[in-house]
């Protein structure tokens, strides 16, 4: 996790905590069934950040853009069509993207999971709602550290 879902601001462990909170807890179960017999504790928290971890390495997102001849750039702007055409045209669905500034600042993926966090699998899914990115006038910014 580390090396694949990291905080933009250095906090691992909050941003880690958070997500568990928000989106973890839902796939947890207080009466564990779908779990193996003498599971260890935590082992659904676990299940659930790798889960989370291998559904981030199958969306290579800057690949899905550079796919689509978008590359990161500090002046040139894009239409939220290109950007969510250009991943529509990788992944096959449409996730939200969220803008800060006028940048491009997260892009949202959508999936449930069909079976259990144990052995189940995640069906991806277009986003409910748009995300807060402009109908244009897009900048999507080289990263930094």
């Amino acid at each position: 996790m580390d090396e694949f879902w990291v905080d933009i601001n250095g906090k691992n462990d909050q941003f880690w905590s958070h997500e568990w909170n928000k989106h973890g807890t839902c796939m947890s179960t207080i009466a564990p069934d779908c779990l193996p017999e003498g599971s260890k504790t935590g082992l659904d928290a676990a299940s659930y950040f790798q889960l989370a971890t291998d559904a981030f390495k199958s969306l290579p997102t800057y690949e899905f853009l550079a796919s689509a001849g978008i590359e990161p750039d500090e002046t040139k702007t894009h239409t939220l069509e290109e950007l969510t055409s250009a991943i529509k045209e990788a992944h096959g669905f449409v996730p939200a993207l969220d803008c800060k500034k006028g940048a491009l600042n997260a892009i949202s993926y959508y999936f449930n999971l069909q079976g259990t966090v144990m052995n189940g699998s995640l069906v991806a899914f277009d986003a409910p709602k748009a995300g807060s990115c402009p109908k244009n006038g897009i900048k999507y910014l080289p990263k930094t550290n």
